[in-house]
């Protein structure tokens, strides 16, 4: 392993050198700031991360470095440098945005040399000034303020070093991990029948059933259910169970494949109560890969794409259309511009979506589900129509297309737009351009996901409803209050291991919260083609890729796929057909895992399973290999000997005393060993 993984030496990647005429002053923004690391967009020089004049709190400033949170520049000052100065705040562009808070951070030589304390949008900008004297190397952090990186744009404006004569400075990038070739850990799965995916599935009384038995093997197949409720009927060829259950219940069904080399069945639990969603949501989101540029065409060719590779045969269900399906009020491409609803109140598709029933109707008939996106603001987050004041009617709306999910996305809500409701000539015209309120407390953030949560009860259709407010007013603590199914706890994520890792491993505080038909949401999947409307491949490394996804299982998190599923590689793939990694996120006890080890670069996550066993991941947050014979553990309450199974792999370890042996790992740097272990008998 050790060949395989190895810091990328010569660190440096730009060095100011020049002499000054009388008092000596490096600016910032004369260095190459594109070795900074950021949590979104890329770094500019004497601009936003939005490419706008630096402006905090309605002040301009010529120079400086605009940058976005999760954000580090590392900086070799060689003890050259007396102090630096700088003005610091969150750049306008962001509109006061209630979810923008970050904390400006100065280290010298691994000590906090100044913090800015936590800022928000509309603050005034802080003066940051730092004795360097004798200092070496200069961090400059941005960070999120613990509430995740959306609308966190940050400015280090008038950012200058004094010196006392002239000196070269060197900006150094973060240490690297080198780039390997991509290695496939998932074995094939056999040509004999196996079924897989989840052991449970909720529905309302009344609602429509859509549930296909997710099934690998050769072709073609048989299926049957034995024990099948009244209500339902089982499609032999497709595997597709459909039809309404008309009272509440629970019932355990057997289920079974058969192809000519043999037959598997499997025990299923169908529970028809109030809950749904009991286990987390599995499928496709068309932000992270098209972004603004979503069409049905795009819609249909990702369901087209989840039958055809297979991964519907893993449980993968879901097919959601994220922002733009709507008419945009600012938009200059004709195919986003047209009316936003009807003289009934109905919203209007843009012509990109011509026929949405029609669309729903062809992702069911491939046996998958369909969802959407809105707002609860008059805008969404790209100044599409929004639900604000039509909650009842786009509910309405959503069920009689046939859409069975919705993400619904703060953006242009804010309290004091109450008093507009029902007026909607007054409504603000973008995005995060509302004058007024930020939330004051708990009762202000949900009341308007109460509404829709009413709005869409009422439906005769089962609607997973997914609150995306990027975990304010701790999301977690409240969101099954308003009929939330999920809920964001971070942030928009981005293809970038520090944007990745930040929001993975800080998940613990919401894990009490998580249980069947509630799920903490560390957002969607960045591995595959991504882009948001510029495709490239993911920028995590390979190993970064398996901790990604083996992180997400077990904090037992919605898994929404994010690459444009039409360009799925073999690797990509073995990311995402491994049923015995799923099998932890769908597992029906429904237990988040928590960080039980933190020493050093070794984070050590537990999550307890329904069986009695423990699926431990052994993560490695350094960039060089780790190697260890872990022994600790007490600290995971295990006793008596344990099975040891390698889950990405399929193979079973060693068997494992826990009083006096010793599990051998060497784990590759920002990557994962996954294992469950059980009782041996």
């Amino acid at each position: 392993m050790t060949s395989r993984i190895a810091l990328a030496l010569g660190f440096s990647l730009a060095v100011f050198s020049a002499g000054f005429a009388s008092a000596e002053t490096v600016w910032l923004d004369d260095l190459n700031l594109a070795s900074a690391e950021q949590g979104w967009g890329e770094p500019h020089k004497n601009q936003s991360v939005d490419g706008h004049a630096l402006t905090i709190d309605g002040k301009k400033f010529e120079r400086g470095f605009g940058t976005h949170a999760e954000s580090t520049l590392r900086v070799n000052l060689a003890g050259g440098a007396q102090s630096f100065s700088a003005s610091v705040g969150v750049d306008d562009e962001v509109n006061k945005n209630p979810a923008s808070s970050i904390e400006f951070i100065v280290r010298g030589d691994g000590k906090t040399l100044w913090k800015s304390g936590v800022m928000h949008a509309g603050d005034a900008a802080k003066n940051c000034d730092v004795d360097l004297a004798g200092v070496k190397s200069l961090v400059l952090e941005v960070s999120d303020a613990g509430d995740g990186i959306s609308y966190d744009h940050a400015d280090w404006s008038d950012a200058k070093f004094a010196t006392v004569e002239a000196k070269s400075f060197t900006v150094i990038g973060e240490p690297k991990l080198v780039q390997v070739a991509p290695y496939i850990l998932t074995p094939p799965a056999p040509a004999t029948p196996r079924i897989n995916g989840a052991d449970v599935f909720g529905v309302r009384p009344g609602s429509p059933f859509l549930f296909t038995i997710p099934a690998t093997g050769d072709r073609p197949m048989k299926f049957s259910a034995q024990h099948l409720p009244r209500g339902l009927k089982l499609d032999a060829d497709t595997g597709h169970i459909t039809g309404f259950l008309k009272m509440k219940g629970e019932f355990t069904v057997t289920l079974r494949a058969k192809n000519a080399l043999g037959t598997a069945e499997k025990k299923f639990r169908i529970v028809c109560g109030d809950q749904i969603a009991l286990t987390p949501p599995m499928g496709w989101n068309s932000w992270n890969c098209f972004a603004g540029a979503v069409s049905e065409e795009k819609v249909k060719s990702a369901a087209d794409a989840m039958v055809k590779s297979g991964l519907i045969n893993h449980g993968w269900t879901y097919i959601n259309v994220d922002d733009y399906w709507q008419n945009n009020h600012d938009s200059k491409d004709p195919t986003l511009r047209g009316p936003f609803r009807t003289a009934q109140g109905h919203i209007v598709p843009n012509s990109r979506f011509p026929d949405m029933k029609g669309l729903a109707d062809y992702i069911h008939q491939l046996g998958l589900k369909a969802g959407l996106y809105s707002s609860p603001g008059p805008w969404t987050c790209g100044n599409c129509t929004g639900s604000f004041g039509y909650e009842q009617q786009d509910a309405a709306d959503y069920a009689n297309w046939g859409f069975d999910y919705l993400k619904y996305d703060w953006c242009s809500y804010s309290p004091d737009m109450e008093s507009l409701r029902g007026n909607s000539t007054n409504y603000p015209m973008s995005a995060g351009s509302w004058s007024g309120s930020t939330p004051s407390g708990q009762a202000e953030l949900m009341k308007p996901y109460a509404i829709m949560h009413d709005a869409l009860a009422v439906q005769k259709r089962d609607i997973v409803y997914s609150l995306c407010q990027y975990g304010m007013g701790d999301v977690w603590k409240w969101g099954d209050q308003v009929g939330g199914n999920c809920w964001r706890t971070t942030g928009d994520i981005t293809d970038t291991w520090k944007s990745m890792s930040g929001i993975g491993f800080n998940q613990d505080k919401a894990a009490p919260y998580a249980k069947p038909g509630n799920w903490n949401d560390p957002d969607m999947l960045i591995v595959g083609q991504v882009g948001w409307g510029n495709l490239h491949p993911t920028r995590l490394s390979v190993d970064e890729q398996y901790t990604h996804i083996s992180l997400w299982c077990l904090l037992s998190a919605p898994l929404l796929i994010g690459c444009d599923m039409t360009k799925l590689d073999a690797f990509t793939l073995n990311l995402l057909e491994n049923d015995e990694v799923l099998a932890l996120d769908q597992d029906a006890l429904g237990k988040e895992a928590t960080c039980v080890i933190n020493d050093g670069r070794l984070r050590v996550y537990e999550k307890e399973l329904e069986d009695g066993g423990r699926a431990l991941g052994f993560f490695n947050l350094g960039v060089e290999p780790l190697k260890l014979d872990f022994k600790d553990f007490a600290k995971l309450g295990l006793a008596g000997k344990q099975h040891v199974r390698d889950l990405w792999r399929q193979q079973d370890v060693a068997t494992v005393n826990t009083t006096s042996g010793s599990l051998p790992l060497t784990i590759p740097g920002h990557g994962v060993m996954l294992y469950k272990l059980t009782a041996a008998k």
